[in-house]
């Protein structure tokens, strides 16, 4: 099932680098992971601005981390928060 499985919340401002091995050194954020339940993502795909083309749904989430407009994630937290955070 294609779902959306995990929420966090960005917080701070700051990034900083991990060295994760020898030759490879990311940046990165800190996150709080929000309580959450899984959801499929295809009940979703109609209604999110996002996604422009229907058809080819999976093609944005290619990216990985990528900003999404208020209106998404406020759709998005309505299905899968546990607690109000939204």
């Amino acid at each position: 099932m294609p779902a959306v499985y995990c929420y966090w919340q960005v917080t701070g401002e700051d990034t900083y680098q991990t060295q994760v091995s020898e030759d490879f050194c990311p940046s990165r954020r800190n996150i709080d992971f929000l309580p959450n339940k899984d959801i499929s993502i295809l009940p979703l795909i109609a209604e999110l601005d996002f996604i422009p083309n229907k058809k080819s749904w999976g093609y944005p989430f290619r990216f990985g981390f990528f900003e999404i407009k208020q209106r998404d994630f406020e759709l998005i937290a309505s299905q899968m928060l546990i607690q109000d955070y939204a």
